[in-house]
């Protein structure tokens, strides 16, 4: 082989030729990288994490299961490998299927794992309830039966022992017995718009974030329930057109009318009862907790001990708890804990207090020294101890394993940016990370608590959702989501980055910004300022989400969001300041943010916009009335007086209107329209049954009558979501559009 003797020169030649080289195919490289389009956020989900959606875990807590295959089969999987073991349900086996089932949207199994309630056929009534039918697998027997041979049904459950299942249908609880395959009905007074049995009404469903009102005793002896009388509860309509994506033939020349009870703050709610059926006896005994004419009973909880029943009951100026111990027998019930805060209770408590296995304690979170924290309680009623302490909050709850002792949850203990998935024992002396990385964290936990699956993201990774050991031992990566990944490196994306800044009255608030491409420091860029701000709220949170906020920046826009005072993982004191005067602390943190904005070198202070949906559509109507810092707003399904919205909802942080009226009047963009400033475009649907479209028509009203211009743009029968068809496209299409002409 021949050598050529090479100089220092040559070398010097060849090295620059090579970096050179590489500047150059790495500029074609990012040259041929692509930008971020409209259709990739709203039609073709390119941004999209893979989730282990549907994943349910077992009674050995070794194994869990997922419905594959478009809802034709559902999988038995081991948390431990990820090996498919078993596949418990397949529709091209089912021996006997006379309905002709040919797939599934949902399941859950029987406590012992031998039957499979699945249903199909869905159609959804509000945020959490729907209709559909429901079918009943027997494993052994792979016989598929019908839970009922009328309608659809809604929130069918099985009892504990597997042998019967209660539903509702029509608002009436029923009761069908599986050995022998009758039916019979518990409650007989059910009626559309008048007495509903077993499921919430409107407002319980929505503010109290459930959709069961019903609950089996351990012993599969009694079922409490919760009885709503809507009778003297006023009602809310709107109308209904042909449409599309659904058409509504029968609506083709007449428009149809929705109704529905809805308790606007200050009026009238439904009237509760708890009562308790014996299957047995067949007979229906009523809980005595007391006064209920103007009280909320949120949840019902059974403890161990079929002879307690556990019943929250909460004022309807929701700053007072009680936890009552009802006997389903006499139906006596006794206050075993009472919570009383000078403002509100948040309503996080409601899910997170449980009975604990030993029939001698409970546990609650609660926020006695002003921060979400751990509580153990005895069945006397006399706490304990405190099991956590710190400036943190608790943020989420997941149980408490007997076996080993402990006690699960989600914290913002590093920061209210993040979150950790931690484990205390029941002395609170041990305090231990479970989750190693930073970022958002979040678990679902294994029956008997063995492993955990997380899912963890950062505002710049991909989620990667793995499986855990109960102690932090990770066991092995289920979904790095490495094709997303890879899809990302060929775009150009705008990177969020998280900052914090001090207000005029010395109040610190968290924020990111996402800057556009090509960033230059000395020019100066139009913002457009995103935001939330409701109680308990957070957007500003260190978590992966690639949305139309990166699309603006790829567009040339400095889009910027800030949690104001009100919004949550920051300690009671901060999230109820803005107790019975919602909207004025929060438009006076946006306005000092697109102050603080204006006074930055690379921002154009002339072209700040800010916008929002529902409580931010109604924060971004009051700041364009509050200040004149902002060229353009867009209130998507704004309210614009809190006098339209719910009782539950509004009086919790208002109290009523008739106590408080100038919290009230004092903050309705309603009453600022004289005083807008900068272009407003107001956008909604005219079927959403939450925020009504009374919001925004009133509001138009009052800003025609005070000779200010503005837009607005309605959807047909679309609700609070506006989805449906091409309806997602063309809302962000339009607004893009809108900010581009005028912003």
């Amino acid at each position: 082989m021949f050598f050529q003797e090479t100089s220092a020169f040559d070398i010097m030649q060849k090295l620059t030729f090579l970096f050179l080289t590489i500047i150059l195919f790495g500029s074609v490289v990012n040259a041929q990288k692509k930008q971020i389009t409209i259709e990739d956020i709203t039609k073709n989900g390119t941004f999209s994490a893979k989730q282990i959606d549907g994943l349910r875990s077992m009674n050995d807590g070794l194994h869990y299961t997922v419905l594959e295959d478009g809802g034709t089969k559902i999988v038995k999987y081991s948390y431990k490998t990820g090996d498919a073991v078993e596949v418990v349900f397949d529709i091209e086996k089912i021996k006997r299927n006379p309905e002709e089932v040919k797939n599934i949207s949902g399941y859950k199994f029987s406590p012992d794992e031998t039957k499979i309630l699945v249903y199909n056929d869905v159609e959804r009534i509000y945020r959490r309830s729907f209709l559909a039918s429901y079918y009943v697998y027997d494993r052994k027997y792979k016989e598929l039966v019908p839970l009922a041979e009328e309608e659809r049904q809604q929130v069918p459950a099985f009892s504990p022992d597997s042998y019967k299942i209660a539903y509702v249908r029509n608002n009436n609880i029923y009761l069908k017995k599986l050995r022998f395959g009758t039916t019979s009905a518990i409650t007989e007074d059910g009626e559309e718009n008048k007495i509903i049995n077993g499921i919430p009404d409107w407002v319980y469903e929505e503010e109290f974030g459930y959709n069961r009102a019903f609950e089996w005793s351990p012993d599969s002896e009694n079922l409490a329930y919760v009885k709503f009388d809507e009778s003297e509860v006023k009602q809310f309509s709107f109308p209904l057109y042909k449409g599309a994506h659904p058409a509504r033939e029968e609506f083709a020349l007449y428009p149809g009318q929705y109704k529905f009870k809805y308790p606007k703050a200050g009026e009238a709610n439904a009237k509760v009862s708890v009562h308790v059926f014996n299957v047995k006896n067949r007979t229906t005994k009523t809980m005595d907790i007391g006064e209920l004419d103007d009280f909320y009973v949120p949840r019902l909880r059974w403890s161990y001990h079929p002879d307690k029943l556990g019943v929250l009951k909460m004022n309807r100026m929701q700053n007072q708890l009680e936890l009552f111990i009802a006997n389903p027998a006499s139906g006596v019930a006794n206050v075993l804990l009472t919570v009383r805060e000078d403002k509100f209770i948040t309503e996080n408590v409601l899910d997170n207090i449980q009975f604990l296995p030993d029939g001698e304690h409970f546990s609650y979170v609660g926020q006695d020294d002003g921060f979400n924290h751990l509580y153990l309680y005895s069945m006397a009623g006399i706490q304990v101890r405190q099991l956590t302490t710190g400036e943190w909050d608790i943020t989420d709850f997941y149980g408490f394993d007997a076996d080993e002792e402990l006690f699960y949850f989600q914290a913002a203990k590093e920061s209210p940016l993040k979150r950790e998935v931690y484990s205390v024992d029941l002395e609170g002396e041990e305090l231990l990370q479970l989750t190693p990385d930073e970022g958002y964290n979040s678990a679902d936990f294994s029956k008997h608590f063995k492993y955990f699956v997380n899912t963890r993201s950062s505002a710049n990774e991909v989620p990667v959702v793995s499986v855990f050991e109960a102690d932090g031992d990770l066991v092995r990566v289920v979904e790095d989501n490495s094709a997303l990944a890879e899809r990302l490196a060929t775009y150009e994306v705008p990177q969020k980055e998280f900052f914090q800044f001090e207000t005029s009255e010395g109040i610190q608030l968290n924020g990111y910004m996402i800057k556009p491409l090509g960033f230059d420091e000395q020019k100066r860029y139009p913002v457009l300022m995103s935001q939330y701000s409701g109680p308990n709220s957070q957007e500003v949170l260190d978590r992966y989400g690639i949305n139309w906020e990166q699309y603006l920046a790829s567009n040339g826009y400095l889009v910027v969001s800030v949690d104001g005072r009100g919004t949550g993982a920051r300690g009671e004191e901060f999230q109820k300041s803005t107790y019975k005067q919602l909207g004025r602390l929060e438009s006076d943190d946006q306005i000092e943010t697109a102050r603080y904005l204006g006074s930055l070198d690379y921002v154009d202070a002339s072209r700040i916009g800010i916008w929002g949906w529902s409580f931010g559509g109604y924060m971004s109507s009051i700041c364009l009335s509050k200040s004149d810092l902002f060229k353009v707003g867009i209130a998507v399904a704004p309210v614009t007086n809190w006098r339209y919205y719910d009782t539950i909802y509004t009086e919790r942080f208002m109290q009523k209107p008739q106590q408080n009226p100038r919290g009230y009047d004092d903050n309705s963009p309603i009453n600022m329209a004289e005083n807008l400033s900068g272009r407003l475009f107001l956008i909604h649907g005219s079927a959403d049954d939450n925020v009504h479209f009374q919001n925004t028509m009133e509001y138009a009203e009052q800003l025609i009558q005070a000779g200010k211009q503005f837009d607005m743009f309605v959807y047909p029968n679309r609700n609070h979501s506006i989805y449906g068809g091409n309806t997602r496209h063309h809302l962000y299409t339009m607004m893009s559009q809108y900010l581009f002409e005028n912003l």
